[in-house]
């Protein structure tokens, strides 16, 4: 079963929406990342969901609770997101 993934966003963010373009990509790539669950946490309308959590700039994944990947996303960096939910 795939650990827990928190993604913090922001509505209008490029990085954001490229994150998602990527994740998109893989999934397609690689079939087994469908079983991983992303829980996607709008800063602004969900700011509860982001207490506790240290970060500076978004797209932020946490796998587990553990920081795996903040800012500007590549392929290389979400697909680590996604191996380390599968771990």
């Amino acid at each position: 079963m795939a650990k827990h993934v928190k993604m913090m966003v922001l509505d209008g963010c490029p990085h954001c929406r490229r994150a998602f373009e990527l994740m998109d990509e893989l999934k397609k790539e690689h079939p087994e990342y469908n079983q991983v669950d992303v829980e996607v946490i709008e800063e602004n309308r969900e700011a509860g969901k982001t207490q506790g959590y240290d970060y500076w700039y978004v797209p932020t994944f946490f796998v587990d609770d553990v920081k795996i990947h903040e800012g500007v996303p590549t392929k290389d960096k979400v697909e680590c997101v996604f191996t380390e939910a599968l771990k």
